[in-house]
């Protein structure tokens, strides 16, 4: 039997993904964004990395799933390229998870 813990995460606008495996993320991106907007944080830089492609393919198919979610995107230069996708969130009702 596995030790369940929890990880604490800073509520700040940006999810690093890289200290959490794939299968995580499915529950981890919704709840971090729901927190992100209790904050009143409702735009959201997410890091997946380079990498293969994976798991920001995976990122971008819970975002898609994600009530709340007014769009997303790749980052510029700046943000990490296509390393981090950039969320914005709807604010208000809209954004009801």
């Amino acid at each position: 039997m596995r030790d369940e813990h929890t990880t604490r995460l800073a509520i700040d606008g940006t999810l690093d993904l890289h200290t959490f495996k794939a299968g995580e993320i499915s529950s981890l991106i919704p709840e971090y964004l729901r927190e992100c907007r209790k904050s009143n944080i409702f735009q959201v830089r997410i890091i997946h990395g380079k990498g293969t492609g994976q798991l920001r393919r995976g990122v971008h198919g819970v975002l898609a799933k994600t009530p709340g979610v007014k769009s997303y995107r790749l980052a510029d230069e700046t943000g990490g390229s296509w390393g981090a996708t950039l969320v914005e969130l709807h604010s208000g009702e809209a954004a009801d998870y």
